[in-house]
């Protein structure tokens, strides 16, 4: 994924209420920006980090810039999980995830209970599975990991995908890791033992997990390479 328009650099002065962020830009004006983001950005919303925000045209908008990356520990993270579902499904697409090949059709938001969507649901030659994303910006000594929180949303969606694999379905959570710090994945349980547990859970009843890194710059965010997950 290229930007259309080059990211505006600045400095993160702080996080707050979520879904905000206060920024000095490199001409010294201080703006607030959205943080499309739900999670607690843990490693990522340290003041003083350098950040990356794009800019809208759009002059309905209450806050024209969003918060796209955060530099931690030298490396770029990518923080705007709206992009997330973006990015993982055009690697399938070009076939960049090698479990997907010869893919005929990507759906987005595909509702499979009264009251759970999951992210996608990928149509191969050969097979059709149901995809839940997760966006990872959370490391430590080179191990990526998820959640940055509790999630109980999480670990429903999770509870979904092993129901659909019992019924009989394919199945799959996908973790892009936006940072380039990390050469391996694990469930954060420190953080969320109950998620860990569940995820240990929906991979022994056949549900796939996998972990990909995405190489996050100014210029663009791409998806590269596989990551090992340690369950």
């Amino acid at each position: 994924m290229q930007f259309t328009t080059p990211l505006i650099h600045g400095r993160l002065i702080k996080r707050y209420k979520r879904f905000l962020a206060d920024i000095e830009l490199e001409n010294g004006e201080t703006i607030t920006a959205h943080c499309p983001n739900t999670g607690t950005m843990l490693s990522c919303s340290t003041p003083g980090s350098p950040v990356a925000l794009s800019l809208s045209n759009n002059p309905n908008r209450k806050y024209a810039y969003t918060l796209e990356m955060v530099q931690d520990n030298s490396t770029w993270v990518g923080v705007n999980t709206a992009k997330t579902n973006v990015l993982v499904a055009e690697a399938i697409r070009t076939g960049k995830i090698k479990e997907f090949d010869a893919v005929k059709e990507i759906k987005r938001e595909v509702k499979t209970s009264v009251h759970t969507r999951l992210d996608l649901q990928v149509f191969t030659e050969n097979v059709d599975i149901y995809i839940e994303v997760k966006n990872c910006s959370l490391a430590q000594n080179n191990c990526a990991m998820f959640p940055d929180a509790v999630t109980t949303r999480g670990t429903k969606h999770l509870t979904e995908l092993m129901r659909l694999k019992e019924e009989g379905e394919n199945c799959c959570i996908f973790f892009l890791v936006q940072r380039m710090d990390a050469d391996h994945f694990t469930p954060a349980a420190h953080i969320d033992e109950l998620y860990a547990k569940t995820l240990q859970e929906a991979k022994t009843k056949g549900v796939m997990v996998l972990a990909y890194q995405a190489d996050v710059q100014p210029e663009y965010i791409e998806v590269n390479r596989p990551l090992t997950v340690r369950l």
